[in-house]
């Protein structure tokens, strides 16, 4: 049984299997264009605030 995915930067479906060697990519240009928004910082994951009690060292302990 083949698992397909969509390619994640052209949304192609393309077969999860050794034979595809830029996978989960369908090609090496959209390989590239994932490399270079990552080079560009565009892929970024949100900073979550921890409450401020935690950053007090003030606190009574």
């Amino acid at each position: 049984m083949t698992t397909v995915v969509d390619c994640p930067t052209c949304g192609k479906k393309v077969e999860w299997n050794d034979k595809n060697k830029y996978r989960p990519f369908c090609s090496e240009r959209c390989k590239q264009i994932d490399l270079g928004a990552w080079a560009e910082e565009k892929y970024t994951i949100p900073a979550v605030n921890p409450p401020e009690d935690l950053d007090d060292d003030t606190s009574a302990h």
